[in-house]
């Protein structure tokens, strides 16, 4: 039994020793043959290196060869375009050498000629010399001769020859005047006259002839009693909140609130007329409801400036300033209403502007702000364009709106074509007839100062004023007064009229020269 475990044992352990041994040879050999494929590996990848390296080196000297031949073509080009500027350089400068040639076998050609000419022109000035030494002394002597034959000197008769020709030159000079005049009179008023009479027939506004009278019918004299109040204390109440006078006379079923001021006026019409339509007229209602009145025309005031203004066009303006052209509506001058005469001022000013290609937008807001002052002009010091410049000012109205009003009266200079249409457009809107009611007084002043002015002049007999007050008709002496010099008179006179005289529109001056030959049969 023990024999046979070691015979067993043995076996194992050579079997161990055996496989053992197998093992370590295959591990020796694959060893072998792992070191022999990674050498193989090694010595191709070495073969490739080489082959690599051997391939970029051909590459880079063929790309070195390529390179160099490129440039060296382009150094040939070089070379080459250098070459045709030199040769190019060369011609222009054999061709400038030859011109310089040219020019300086000319020079020298001109050169003598100069020459020639100077010996000529020293011979010449010498002749001339003597020919102005001989022309001097026949002057002196003619001259002798002259002042011997007419007994004049030379000095009279300077001024005698000065004298007639200033006299023959101011004669031409009138002539040319007049004729030159009389062209541009003929055009100026062919197109003024079409421009004005298409802006006229094209402005529809209403012109009313306002008074400083209001009457008030009353349905039966009962109401004017109840008007009058207890004692006269209902008519002083509405006295003292109206601030206008109520007259109340023996006229049957009237009554009457006079007053310079149209807005208070108005004021007290509406008052009176609600007072009897409520019926309840006693002082402490009459307060309240002229108060409430007073309030109401206020907000009219603005809605009647917005009115307008939307009416042409006129945006942006501030509401203080449509405020107060509202409050033109109840304002007159010499019974023109102011409102309407600002509308009709904006629509003609515009409608002129745009026939002349003007600034229409311009000419129409200075028409409407014009009279802007006349608004305010009872309250505060100074004259209504001062009044209205400074309102347009202070709100916000642009630098040439402004200039333009202030133009409109003459104080200054045009400034712009716009300005001298809105002074033309009110001097249409205030003279044309119907517009405005004159003081008869004040008419026949005008007129009789207008005669005395041409009268005042040397040469006039007669002077009459025609067409209420547009137009003087002058008769002149014709010994005294040539047709020539009747062409200055006419300026003269517009000029002294012009300085001295206020009035509306333009007046026209007429000289009137006729020689009238008088003889008698007998």
């Amino acid at each position: 039994m023990g024999l046979a475990l070691l015979v067993v044992v043995l076996g194992v352990l050579l079997a161990v020793s055996a496989s053992l041994l197998v093992w370590l040879w295959m591990e020796r050999r694959l060893t072998r043959s792992a070191s022999a494929t990674a050498r193989r590996q090694a010595e191709n990848i070495q073969a490739q290196a080489q082959r690599e390296a051997e391939n970029l080196r051909k590459e880079v000297a063929i790309a070195a060869r390529e390179e160099a031949l490129r440039r060296r073509q382009e150094l040939d080009e070089e070379v080459r375009r250098g070459l045709g500027l030199v040769e190019e350089r060369e011609r222009h400068l054999t061709v400038r050498e030859q011109e310089l040639s040219r020019r300086e076998s000319e020079a020298r050609t001109l050169e003598s000629r100069l020459a020639e000419q100077q010996t000529e022109l020293g011979r010449r000035e010498g002749q001339l010399l003597s020919l102005r030494q001989e022309a001097e002394e026949l002057v002196a002597s003619q001259r002798s001769r002259l002042e011997e034959i007419s007994g004049l000197s030379a000095e009279e008769a300077r001024r005698l020859l000065v004298h007639s020709l200033e006299e023959e030159a101011r004669q031409e000079c009138a002539a040319t005047v007049k004729r030159m005049a009389e062209e541009a009179r003929e055009r100026a008023e062919d197109e003024g006259r079409k421009i004005v009479t298409a802006a006229i027939q094209r402005c529809a506004v209403d012109q009313t002839i306002e008074s400083t009278v209001t009457v008030l019918n009353l349905p039966s004299d009962e109401m004017k009693g109840r008007i009058i109040g207890r004692e006269g204390r209902n008519i002083r109440a509405l006295e003292v909140a109206t601030g206008v006078d109520i007259v109340v006379d023996d006229t049957p079923e009237a009554i009457v609130p006079p007053g310079f001021d149209p807005f208070r006026r108005e004021v007290a019409r509406e008052a009176i007329c609600r007072l009897m339509q409520d019926g309840r007229i006693q002082p402490a209602r009459i307060e309240e409801v002229v108060e409430k009145v007073r309030t109401e025309l206020e907000a009219q005031t603005l809605r009647d400036g917005e009115a307008v203004a939307l009416e042409l066009e006129v945006r942006n303006v501030h509401p203080e300033l449509l405020r107060l052209l509202g409050r033109l509506r109840y304002r007159t001058s010499y019974g023109q209403n102011l409102l309407d005469h600002s509308r009709e001022v904006a629509y003609l000013a515009g409608l002129m502007a745009r026939e002349v290609q003007a600034r229409q937008d311009l000419a129409t807001r200075a028409g409407l702000l014009h009279d802007i002052g006349k608004a305010l002009d009872r309250s505060l010091q100074g004259t209504h364009v001062q009044i209205g410049l400074e309102v347009l000012r202070k709100h916000g109205e642009a630098e040439e709106v402004i200039r333009v009003v202030e133009a409109h009266h003459f104080d200054v200079e045009f400034s712009s074509l716009e300005a001298q249409l809105v002074q033309a457009a009110d001097a249409i809107s205030a003279s044309r007839p119907g517009a405005r009611r004159d003081v008869l007084e004040t008419y026949v002043r005008r007129l009789e100062k207008l005669e005395q002015i041409a009268q005042s002049f040397e040469g006039v007999t007669k002077s009459y004023a025609l067409q209420a007050g547009r137009e003087v008709r002058i008769i002149v002496d014709t010994e005294k007064v040539s047709d020539e010099k009747a062409v200055w008179l006419s300026r003269d006179i517009a000029r002294k009229v012009e300085a001295e005289l206020q009035y509306p529109g333009q007046i026209k001056v007429v000289v009137i020269r006729e020689m009238r030959a008088v003889d008698y049969a007998r």
